[in-house]
């Protein structure tokens, strides 16, 4: 059961969901979700009944202290929204969780009858592997959908993946059937340096979320972080022979592999994110959160707009 406390109206919607777990390598995913939320002040709105989908011998609820009384938050998946200002403002409708225990068909479903009641027009599932790349190179993503027409709209690559999945994989399916357009975004981790956080990671996650639904994402600290972090991982390396070796055997495979896509193309769409960062898109400080949505049964127009 969806917890609603009001529906906003809302301005082109996207959904952006991520899941901590085994989609979420390195942290990236529900990390870039989390900074969406941070960035744009997003405020929760609504929750899935934990009781629902979570063991919570998995996932264990935490207890804290408010002012000297004790309390408990349970784990579940929680929505916000936030508004994207500029010339061209939207919504997006961020969803941040931990993948569920069971009923992954009725967990799917409930945030798909959310998504239709908020007229949500795209999906994008973001997720985080481990992979066979060296984290001295930029991060690969990879992005994927089942709808064709989508595929080449956007430059992506149709789903062909066969094998295990995890609540990416799920809802996204979940998306097809119910004729939802759904993109799933996957950052691949180096294995040797799984351990989160991995901001390298989720910069490439935002930076590629930036370009295929055409905003400018405020990215705060993140890119010094991320060459804080590349540094970390470079003197840990260089501190094992082995591990030096084995990153350069990864860097020469990486670089054969991709020399033929160091095209113009592949230039030309980073100049361009460069120029829009520059002076091509609104300040991070044109983004504000939308009004709460108001109390169920209540006559104010105005709309008002956790981690687990």
């Amino acid at each position: 059961m969806i917890e609603l406390e009001g529906v906003p109206e809302l301005i082109d919607p996207v959904m952006v969901a991520a899941f901590e777990g085994w989609n979420d390598a390195g942290d990236a995913a529900s990390t870039a979700v989390a900074h969406l939320d941070k960035e744009w002040k997003g405020e929760v709105f609504a929750a899935l009944d934990a009781e629902d989908y979570y063991d919570f011998q998995v996932n264990r609820p935490t207890v804290w202290m408010d002012a000297g009384v004790r309390k408990i938050t349970w784990p579940t998946t929680r929505l916000s929204v936030v508004r994207v200002g500029g010339e061209k403002p939207r919504d997006l409708v961020l969803v941040r969780g931990i993948e569920p225990s069971m009923r992954w068909r009725s967990f799917c479903n409930e945030l798909l009858g959310f998504a239709h009641e908020l007229g949500v027009e795209l999906v994008v599932i973001l997720g985080a592997l481990l992979g066979d790349t060296p984290h001295t190179r930029p991060v690969p993503i990879s992005g994927t959908t089942s709808d064709a027409d989508l595929a080449r709209r956007m430059d992506l690559e149709e789903t062909k993946y066969e094998g295990p999945t995890g609540i990416v994989g799920i809802l996204q399916e979940a998306c097809t059937h119910a004729g939802v357009p759904a993109v799933s975004l996957w950052a691949a981790v180096p294995h040797y340096v799984s351990q989160p956080p991995n901001p390298k990671a989720t910069l490439a996650l935002l930076n590629r979320l930036e370009d295929l639904i055409d905003v400018r994402i405020p990215l705060g600290e993140l890119p010094e972080d991320a060459r804080a972090w590349q540094v970390g991982v470079d003197q840990l390396a260089a501190e094992d022979s082995e591990v030096a070796e084995y990153v350069q055997t990864l860097e020469e495979a990486r670089d054969t592999a991709e020399l033929p896509e160091a095209s113009g193309e592949a230039i030309a769409r980073e100049f361009e994110r460069y120029l829009r960062r520059r002076d091509g898109g609104p300040s991070a400080g044109d983004r504000t959160r939308p009004p709460m949505p108001p109390k169920p049964g209540g006559k104010d127009d105005d709309e008002d707009s956790s981690e687990d």
